[in-house]
């Protein structure tokens, strides 16, 4: 994981954790000891690909820095049903309050990854890259790319700051292609910014333009 990415999954975990620990898990305060100590163990139930056990490592650390993490697959390895895919030793509240979170990230992020899998196979041979987009769940968007990566696919722009893509309804506002690159390239050239300029057509004669 870069620095950058680290930091806003950080963010993410943090946020995630907040939401659903609120006030408290009364459930694991009421009847466990905050000393006792265990173990748990991540069990696939379907084949796919996995994705999500560096995330998965990074949530129990977080939250308990001297837990033991042993992996047992790794992303974007096959997984099948049966197969353990790590093991976390920790006090047992951080156990119960962060599997649902890391339940939910690799879940959500082997389906991904797995369907992803799918489709490059099929681009095998060809020079076309598989993209994804900004169609993402609100606040997922960091670890939806990253399975997509995991899975074989390309990451496109992360959000609207890191790219310049002119769809229909930009060339349509700007009054046409020509308009709307050349305002888009004064605009880079203006603010000194290092961004590409993407274009969206429509037709073969807006390829030509």
């Amino acid at each position: 994981m870069t620095q950058e990415f680290q930091q806003k999954l950080k963010h993410l975990v943090d946020e995630a954790l907040a939401e659903d620990i609120g006030s408290g898990d009364h459930s694991t305060l009421s009847s466990i000891s905050a000393e006792e100590e265990g173990s748990a163990v991540l069990k696939i139930k379907q084949d796919g690909v996995l994705a999500g056990v560096d995330v998965a490592r990074f949530i129990f650390e977080h939250k308990e820095p001297g837990c033991s993490f042993e992996v047992f697959k790794r992303d974007g390895e096959p997984m099948f049903a049966g197969e353990k895919a790590f093991e976390v030793a920790a006090h047992e509240h951080t156990i119960l309050q962060c599997e649902r979170l890391v339940l939910n990230c690799m879940q959500r992020m082997s389906g991904i990854a797995t369907l992803t899998k799918q489709y490059t196979d099929k681009l095998k041979g060809y020079k076309t890259k598989l993209l994804d987009t900004r169609k993402t769940t609100p606040n997922f968007r960091l670890l939806e790319k990253e399975a997509v990566r995991i899975g074989g696919g390309v990451n496109h722009r992360f959000g609207l700051y890191d790219m310049i893509m002119l769809k229909d309804n930009h060339i349509d506002y700007a009054g046409g292609i020509e308009k709307a690159i050349n305002k888009a390239y004064d605009y880079v050239v203006s603010n000194n910014l290092d961004i590409k300029i993407e274009v969206e057509t429509r037709s073969i004669e807006d390829v030509k333009k």
